[in-house]
């Protein structure tokens, strides 16, 4: 099974697929346009692994259809990428082609095999490296893999998700039983592509509904954009909605039916502060790239704003020593590195994200497992630490971290980004801070002003394995 072909059988070619700007896509044009790309992709006699390297917009879709409609497997090279990050993933998934908007100055010499433009964007198809793969190459064919994700890395490693076709149509058939997204719908779009594809972007195509791209990230354009075109559906990030929640003109999203947080933790000041501004709530859900969205609150979002809700019908929950394992259709077919084609137990993936059920059911998120901080046989959940200091107004981002102590096996210690270097908060203002909401043994021991802090792809705090 191709799942873009099982797409292109559903919709009238002439249904609006995507809106930029002033550019107005249909579902025909886009399969007209990457039937071409697919074309120009030489067969390997085999399932080819084709990276994409591409900015965000109308092009960017089109590529990656054209590249999985060829029958290969797409391989996303983001943006926010160094080179060394991009050659170690090509290197990682032995790529046999890589298909380029812009220079491949990582790439070492080059061999152009084919070069066009799609949707005004030039674009070459370069042939790979030909590396010896570090998986059984068989094993990986016999998946019929359709999509190679490398997570953001939190503690700094990633293996590399193997996706079949067969797993994202799963996958996002299941999520849509809970998002129910469909022709009527307008999805205003502001995440990276390169990390949300697959799982998104194909779903909104899946189901006939309109994409509206919006490239400006001040919220007078996002929110000029919901109007023009009707937005009826946003999914974002925590960041995306509190930018939006800041705005003081008139313009009240009558046809928004949905907004969905995930990529980090709701704030619950995030929340209200929606709800306030738009009267509309915010559904926070779970994603995780093994599995996809599993739980999402829809109907305790005003009541549980910092609920993840309850598990969607196709998904069964278990918390295990307060982690949260799931099983249900669309989780991963394998790790790519180390290979391993069995990363299931008995169809359970187990998450690392440490959970807690209420009464009702209702799933709220405490923390990694890998980055939970053990004070004296006590938990400290980093995350939880982070959201107090963030909520003093000297503090513009924090980190908080494990440091060994001899006496009480590890203290908290955090890292601030001040919200003006030139007046950084007193450590002393920031323990009285935090020792007005948090119990002691929660709150640092040690603050340290910093110029940045390291983020992962998607902006999530990267933690230290």
């Amino acid at each position: 099974m191709n799942l873009i072909e099982e797409i292109a059988r559903r919709h009238d070619p002439a249904t609006l697929a995507v809106v930029s700007g002033n550019r107005r896509v249909t579902y025909g044009e886009l399969f007209e346009q990457a039937r071409q790309i697919a074309g120009l992709i030489p067969s390997t006699g085999r399932i080819a692994r084709v990276g994409l390297q591409c900015p965000n917009g109308v092009s960017y879709i089109v590529l990656s259809m054209g590249v999985l409609l060829s029958g290969a497997c797409l391989v996303p090279l983001a943006e926010e990428l160094t080179d060394a990050e991009r050659a170690e993933i090509a290197a990682t998934t032995s790529l046999d082609f890589i298909l380029a908007a812009d220079e491949l100055a990582w790439h070492g010499p080059e061999e152009i095999i084919a070069a066009a433009e799609s949707d005004g964007t030039p674009w070459k198809l370069h042939r790979g490296m030909n590396r010896t793969p570090a998986f059984p190459e068989d094993g990986f064919q016999a998946l019929n893999p359709a999509f190679i994700r490398f997570s953001s890395g939190t503690t700094g490693t990633s293996k590399g998700v193997v996706l079949s076709h067969e797993t994202l149509l799963a996958r996002i058939t299941a999520a849509n039983e809970g998002l129910q997204i469909g022709p009527c719908d307008r999805v205003l779009w502001m995440l990276p592509m390169a990390h949300h594809f697959a799982v998104s972007i194909v779903l909104y195509l899946h189901a006939g509904a309109t994409t509206v791209l919006e490239h400006s990230s001040m919220r007078e354009d996002i929110l000029a954009t919901a109007e023009k075109h009707a937005a009826t559906v946003i999914y974002g990030s925590p960041f995306h909605f509190a930018m939006l929640s800041g705005d003081t003109g008139g313009f009240m999203w009558p046809d928004l039916r949905l907004a969905v947080a995930t990529a980090s933790a709701l704030p619950e000041a995030t929340a209200h502060a929606f709800d306030r501004r738009f009267g509309k709530p915010l559904h926070q859900g779970l994603g995780i790239i093994e599995v996809g969205l599993s739980v999402i609150n829809l109907d305790a979002a005003r009541e549980k704003p910092m609920s993840l809700g309850k598990p969607l019908p196709a998904y069964e929950v278990e918390l295990r020593d307060d982690e949260f394992h799931v099983r249900g259709p669309g989780l991963l077919d394998a790790y790519l590195v180390p290979w391993n084609p069995s990363p299931l137990d008995d169809g359970w993936f187990a998450s690392g994200d440490l959970v807690r059920r209420d009464d009702d059911g209702h799933l709220f998120l405490m923390g990694r497992r890998k980055s939970v901080i053990n004070v004296a046989g006590m938990k400290v959940f980093p995350e939880e630490v982070e959201r107090v200091l963030n909520d003093h107004p000297a503090v513009a981002r924090s980190r908080v971290l494990g440091r060994e102590h001899l006496q009480m096996g590890q203290v908290p210690v955090a890292e601030i980004i001040p919200a003006d270097p030139a007046a950084p908060p007193k450590p002393v203002e920031l323990q009285r801070h935090c020792k007005a909401v948090l119990s002691a043994y929660k709150v640092p021991m040690v603050f340290r002003m910093v110029d940045e802090l390291p983020l992962t792809a998607s902006g999530k705090i990267k933690r230290l394995a």
